[in-house]
């Protein structure tokens, strides 16, 4: 969503039946074609360490929400909402942050756990499990890991 490239190019795969899912953070709106919009908000545990001097994680938490965005998105796109938590109180996280969006049915919101390798996924598992029942979202386990491991190019 960030190229403007992105409007031709979904146009013409369109055009051509293919079925089209856009991922985005949510934070710049192109009126791309789209079948299924994946927006995956960043929750306060996205960003990079606030001792780094470069001034970016300042302004990744400026930016990582645009509330006005992801109401366009959700008013004009079929929608699924994704979040990647880390621990327990990530959940808390999501569920305000959904309290702005009443409009986002359980359903659709999905949650995945953060991790690179198995054990690591292994012991989130169990209370993001717990999480998503409570509130009727998906857990979104990383398979790709579980079966390739965190190595590129596999």
């Amino acid at each position: 969503m960030l190229f403007d490239e992105m409007l031709p190019l979904t146009a013409a795969l369109h055009d051509q039946g293919w079925h089209i899912t856009v991922e985005t953070a949510g934070t710049v709106y192109l009126p791309v074609a789209c079948d299924l919009m994946s927006i995956s908000p960043k929750l306060s545990n996205s960003g990079p360490l606030p001792q780094e001097e470069s001034g970016w994680a300042e302004r990744h938490a400026r930016r990582r929400h645009a509330p006005e965005v992801i109401r366009r998105l959700l008013a004009e796109y079929d929608c699924q909402v994704k979040f990647v938590v880390d621990c327990p109180e990530d959940c808390r996280e999501v569920e305000a942050y959904l309290g702005d969006f009443p409009e986002v049915e359980p359903h659709r919101v999905m949650l995945m756990p953060q991790g690179t390798d198995v054990v690591t996924l292994a012991q989130k598992t169990p209370w993001l499990t717990e999480c998503c029942a409570a509130h009727g979202w998906t857990l979104c386990p990383r398979r790709q890991i579980e079966w390739f491991g965190g190595a590129r190019g596999r």
